[in-house]
């Protein structure tokens, strides 16, 4: 998968998740607290993405990730 192809969908699911954000520039290096996500939400972010790029990875290996560049950067490490 494509790290732009996988951003798009993180993307997608943040605005899912946080509805404000909707129409909005989310820039991917920006912290996903200052996009307004809080730990729940993240949570959130993380099962919907695994969900559906069927992934069974342990989500202590992706708390590290501040940023949703960060975040595709571990899943793509990870889907190798």
């Amino acid at each position: 998968m494509e790290k732009d192809t996988l951003l798009d969908l993180l993307k997608t699911h943040l605005t899912e998740i946080i509805p404000e954000l909707e129409g909005k520039s989310i820039l991917v290096d920006e912290p996903l607290r200052d996009l307004g996500a809080n730990s729940v939400d993240r949570g959130e972010l993380i099962t919907l993405t695994l969900e559906q790029l069927e992934l069974d990875i342990a989500r202590v290996e992706l708390v590290g990730a501040q940023t949703l560049d960060e975040l595709a950067d571990v899943l793509l490490e990870k889907m190798e």
